[in-house]
């Protein structure tokens, strides 16, 4: 229920609807949805993953196991958001996950009536009978909890990039003491803190800092910290990673009531990189393990004191506390002066001490050595069963059961960042390590649990940390003087006998009896606990389960904590949007479609464009209704019959330059590159290490210690990234510079018998004749006017060249060539028709007549074994596999009947009745000069088999076709001369 006055966090003034499961509740600025359906009366909000039981709110924090929310709806839908962590807004709409129709009544909780055959890892034994395809379609509508939208994220992202000499991670009283003394030294300093205001425990449990109230001295700090010039405090903001050298990642949340996402973004994700990290990160309260302790209404100690005063809400009107330490105490009489009826506290410890004294003597029971056996309820606890330490049981009627079973250092970070835990005997958790980073843990993420020492050793920490970063600290902010009465002295219980199971992963339904089972099949390793049994598995991470779940294996074993391993933690530290990670980067901004220099023009002309290697590039240039097939036909023949002009500007242009350039190149291509003359070309194949074909292209060389070496459109990027690799990884010795130069040149392509006629048309200072400038060859020179580097390679099987010219002059030049060879028939020429010609041709192209497998022998380049030095690839084109004559080789397709329609993809049958496949057609069309259909594919052994017969397999009927060597087009390569 809601208090009538108090709640730190919220502004009673500005009232907010907001609906969950459908009905229209209320709460407050500054509320977070957990706490408003708590001031609502909710008990039920969620269910819990295999079982469906029915759950409670548990937590106040970034820890909560069961209220898992889908929020939003359409392109703003979030799934598995945690109850705690959203913060309330006007018209927010939620939904319970994995359950339907309604958390409150959901069809799914008939597994907890099957529990006993859902044990842990029991699809590892069962469903093998009759056929695992029978369950595995049940199981896997079974997996996941909220559903994620398939519509586009309509929120916006922002990334940032920072350095600081100083970053606290945590706004707590150890965080800010350190931030205080770093900053008075003029170190540059961020301190971030995951809610919305500073002050962690000091908001809720209080005491007295520097002779004033904390929520006093916490106002002051606030402001101080605000006025400091190198000083940058977020809030809403949590660390959700620590990377190598002092690179953490923060994730910043605005403020949704304020209005912050519609100005800009709803997230920030920052990379942050620091001199020194200080983790002041806090501490996780831990539940106890005891029977029925998964009911709604049982809650740790720490969040029923958190949810009073920070947000003025009472969860339940008569309380038992369980716990095993002292800690438990400020909680239980925070409650009680919230106006809550305490029924009793159950100490597990013989003798509770000085705490219990004090609220016994304020007339509340407290019994000693006692336990809990069974609680009873259905939606919500109702009574718990008390087993007192002479045996004796007593029910007693109850809403609320907090429960307290010590505390667990947030040591995520310090993990992330290459430490490994400790365990700590005297509060009976794991502690930070030594760093490996320049990281130091403070307050209770190190274990130290006590206000005035938490807050002495963050002073200490921002001292060393501005000194180690080269400012002076002798001047430095002293530690600040406080007073605390809360003690943290524990006495471990891992586990309370009784009736029922006894839940240690909540979410995911993980009991202290699958931890045994795990124990008694063998289970030995803690990562193989986890997997088995899927313990801190879930959205939470095992935040409130992994101690207790080590404790308890230890235990089985006859082995202390310390002993029984630990697990590591992994980025994030709690759940994100992937939108997050993407920050700007999504849609057209994380792969843009590049345009072409000309886009305008082939608009114009009336291209259609499609992607390739992220160019949008003219496919076809259809005219008067034209379909896609004619358009081609139309553009191959013009280009087979007089001239055609395409736009090459995308293919890969890389210079590689130095004197070991030659070197290098003939250790890239499977040929040799270092004999080519100045102002010849060569092709060239690529290969990986394997042997297998990546890329392929016409290397030039430019002078004797430079060439230009031609790719993919597609490959432009990663070949010059591989060049780079191998130089800086490999070949570090060899004096090598390589420079994509892709996008420094536009290329524009006249090819045709007349091709040469359009160039002398539009005028060139070079000779153009067949034997001044011969095929894979370049000159340097002008073109009507401009000056170009133009190369005799083709594509098509034509005399070509390939016109290269600054970006902001090809305009002129393709309009020059335009005009020139309006009167031989020239026409624009896409992708489409492209594919046509170098089909009819007989040319490999990579990624449609290659793919993972196949290597420079199955291209048809065995001569390259016969070169003694080395290249990439050489080695693995010796093995025998790679030897082997069944291979799949590079071959020309030819159907008997010329209208024999053939197709990319039809597989290849050597007999009628052969049950397997000989290979499958890679590229195929209908050739307009030829008048039929033509193909290329990989055939096994197809070398070896030129001419003979065989059967493509085409919906149910087959194609009689020829093998033959590539080229069905002008098979000597005569016309390319001219």
């Amino acid at each position: 229920m809601r208090l009538p006055k108090g709640g730190r966090l919220i502004d009673r003034q500005r009232p907010l609807s907001f609906s969950f499961e459908g009905q229209q509740l209320q709460g407050y600025v500054g509320d977070t949805l957990a706490s408003a359906l708590l001031a609502s009366g909710k008990s039920v909000v969620g269910r819990s993953f295999k079982y469906h039981r029915p759950r409670g709110i548990f937590a106040a924090g970034v820890e909560e196991p069961n209220a898992l929310m889908q929020v939003g709806e359409g392109g703003r839908a979030d799934a598995n958001l945690v109850a705690t962590q959203i913060a309330l807004h006007d018209g927010l709409s939620a939904r319970a996950v994995n359950c339907w129709p309604s958390a409150a009544f959901d069809l799914g909780a008939i597994n907890n009536a099957l529990a006993r055959f859902f044990p842990a890892g029991f699809y590892y034994k069962t469903f093998l009978w009759p056929n695992w395809r029978v369950y595995e379609p049940v199981i896997r509508r079974a997996a996941g909890l909220g559903k994620a939208s398939e519509q586009p994220d309509a929120d916006a992202y922002e990334t940032r990039f920072a350095h600081c000499d100083v970053l606290v991670v945590g706004g707590g009283p150890a965080g800010i003491s350190a931030a205080l003394t770093a900053q008075s030294s003029g170190a540059r300093v961020m301190l971030v803190e995951q809610d919305a205001r500073l002050g962690g425990s000091l908001r809720w449990r209080g005491g007295e800092i520097d002779d004033a109230p904390s929520e006093t001295w916490l106002s002051h700090v606030e402001a101080t910290l605000q006025a400091g010039s190198r000083t940058k405090l977020l809030k809403r903001t949590m660390a959700v990673g620590y990377f190598d050298h002092n690179s953490v990642a923060l994730l910043q949340s605005f403020d949704v009531q304020a209005g912050q996402c519609a100005a800009s973004a709803r997230m920030r994700l920052w990379q942050v990189r620091a001199k020194r990290v200080i983790l002041a990160s806090g501490a996780i309260e831990r539940p106890l393990v005891f029977p029925g302790n998964d009911r709604p209404g049982v809650m740790l100690a720490s969040a029923v004191a958190r949810y009073i005063g920070d947000y003025g809400v009472r969860c339940g009107e008569a309380a038992l506390f369980l716990a095993n330490n002292d800690s438990a105490y400020a909680s239980a009489q925070a409650y009680r002066m919230a106006g809550g009826n305490i029924k009793a506290i159950v100490d597990t410890r013989a003798d509770p001490g000085v705490e219990a004294a004090r609220l016994a003597a304020e007339g509340v029971e407290v019994i000693a050595g006692g336990t809990v056996v069974m609680t009873k309820g259905a939606k919500r606890i109702s009574a718990a069963r008390v087993r007192t330490a002479s045996g004796a049981e007593l029910e007693l009627r109850i809403d609320l059961l907090a429960v307290s079973g010590g505390w667990t250092p947030t040591i995520h970070l310090h993990c992330q960042s290459g430490g490994l835990p400790k365990w700590d005997d005297r509060f009976a958790c794991l502690v930070p390590g030594p760093s490996v980073q320049n990281e130091t843990s403070v307050g209770a993420s190190a274990g130290v649990f006590s206000l005035g020492e938490a807050m002495k050793q963050g002073a200490r920490a921002g001292a060393d940390a501005a000194q180690a970063a080269g400012y002076n600290c002798d001047s430095a902010t002293p530690a600040p003087q406080a007073r605390s009465t809360i003690s943290f002295a524990i006495e471990p219980v891992w586990m309370m006998e009784g009736k029922g199971k006894a839940f240690v992963d909540l979410q995911n339904d993980v009991t202290a009896g699958d931890i045994e089972l795990a124990h008694r099949e063998n289970f030995v390793s803690v990562e193989h606990l986890k997997r088995y049994t899927t313990l801190g598995m879930g959205t939470d991470q095992g935040k409130t389960s992994n101690v207790n779940a080590l404790a308890l294996m230890g235990q089985m074993r006859g082995s202390p904590p310390a002993q029984s391993g630990v697990t590591r933690y992994r980025f994030p530290f709690a759940p994100l949007p992937i939108g997050a990670l993407n920050g700007f980067d999504r849609s057209e901004t994380l792969r843009p479609s590049r345009r072409l220099p000309l886009h305008d023009w082939h608009t114009g002309a009336g291209a259609v464009f499609e992607e390739y290697g992220s160019w949008m590039r003219p496919a076809r240039y259809p005219r008067g209704g034209e379909t896609r097939f004619d358009a081609e036909q139309r553009e191959a023949r013009t280009v087979r019959e007089a001239v055609g002009i395409f736009d090459g500007s995308p293919l890969g242009k890389i210079e590689v330059l130095g004197p070991d350039a030659g070197r290098f190149l003939d250790r890239i291509y499977a040929n040799r590159m270092s004999d080519l003359a100045v102002g010849r070309c060569r092709y060239g194949l690529m290969l990986n290490e394997l042997g297998v074909v990546i890329d392929d292209g016409v290397a030039s060389r430019l002078d004797e210690n430079r060439f230009l070496v031609g790719t993919t459109s597609a490959g432009a990027a990663r070949i010059a990234a591989w060049l780079e690799e191998w130089l800086q990884c490999e070949w570090t010795s060899l004096n090598v510079l390589v420079a994509p130069v892709t996008h420094c040149w536009g290329v524009v392509t006249v090819t045709g018998p007349k091709a040469r006629e359009t160039m002398a048309r539009v005028g060139v200072n070079f000779d153009i004749g067949p034997e001044g400038f011969k095929h894979l060859s370049w000159r340097e020179g002008e073109v009507g006017g401009v000056s170009a580097r133009v190369f005799r390679v083709s594509y098509t099987g034509e005399v070509s060249y390939e016109i290269n010219v600054a970006p902001s002059r090809i305009s002129e030049v393709w309009r020059s060539c335009f005009e020139a060879g309006k009167e031989l028939g020239i026409a624009p020429v896409g992708i489409d028709a492209w594919d046509v010609l170098r089909t009819e041709r007989g040319f490999l192209h990579v990624g449609s007549d290659t793919d993972g497998t196949t290597s420079a022998l199955d291209a048809g380049w065995g001569r390259v074994l016969k070169r003694k030095d080395d290249f990439v690839g050489r080695r693995s084109l010796m093995r025998p596999d790679d030897q082997r004559a069944n291979r799949l080789n590079f071959v020309g397709i030819e159907p008997v009947s010329p209208d024999a329609p053939i197709r990319v993809g039809l597989p290849v049958i050597a007999k009628a009745a052969a049950k397997r496949s000989d290979g499958y057609i890679t590229s195929a069309c209908f050739s307009p000069t030829l008048g039929r259909y033509v193909g290329l594919g990989m055939i096994e052994d197809g070398r070896a088999r030129i001419g003979e017969t065989i059967a493509l397999a085409a919906d149910g009927a087959q194609i009689i076709a020829k093998i033959t060597v590539p080229g069905a087009f002008d098979p000597k390569g005569e016309r390319v001369h001219g």
